[in-house]
């Protein structure tokens, strides 16, 4: 079974949402809403391959999909029914332009024209800023293969544009993932 355009995958864990946390041994449940992207299961895992694809992710790979991928939703009466990537059973079609990472052999890469920024503590200053994190500043942590060709790699300081943050968790750690064109500066290797 495979599909003309889009990759086959199903939700890591076989869960479609990610809204319970184990505490002293007992699931808590931190979100009831299903329309609540944050806690939407974020990975895939990639069961069948577009036919005629022939690029670097395999089967068993692991995608970093978008939020709507697995979501719930309700109609105009109120009934619950899957998003328009369901397919049939734990499986969904997953577009190219709904995933923004891939897995392989252990090692996450940006895909397409994505990359990833981990953003930084404040740094100091004579003003006090009351910010958990320092304005449009972050660490390269994923580039993609046009920002490589450019010279930029993982580790190096990075400006980019405003409002080009949308949040990720990548194994844990909180991650931007944005466009190759919204990095603006390299500011220097960490």
């Amino acid at each position: 079974m495979r599909s003309p355009f889009s990759f086959i995958a199903r939700p890591v864990n076989g869960k479609r949402y990610t809204n319970s946390k184990e505490i002293e041994g007992m699931d808590i449940i931190t979100s009831t809403s299903e329309e609540d992207h944050t806690s939407s299961t974020r990975e895939a895992e990639v069961i069948a391959l577009p036919l005629g694809y022939e690029g670097p992710i395999d089967v068993g790979d692991t995608l970093l999909v978008h939020h709507n991928v697995f979501k719930f939703y309700n109609d105009m009466k109120g009934r619950q029914q899957s998003g328009k990537s369901f397919f049939r059973d734990d499986l969904f079609f997953v577009d190219t332009e709904q995933f923004y990472m891939y897995r392989h052999d252990g090692e996450w890469h940006a895909y397409d024209r994505y990359c990833f920024v981990q953003p930084v503590a404040p740094e100091d200053w004579i003003l006090m800023k009351p910010l958990k994190e320092e304005p449009l500043t972050g660490i390269m942590r994923y580039p993609n293969e046009a920002l490589t060709s450019m010279g930029v790699k993982a580790g190096d300081k990075v400006t980019f544009k405003p409002d080009s943050e949308y949040e990720f968790s990548v194994d844990g750690e909180k991650m931007y993932r944005m466009y190759d064109h919204q990095i603006t500066t390299i500011l220097d290797g960490v």
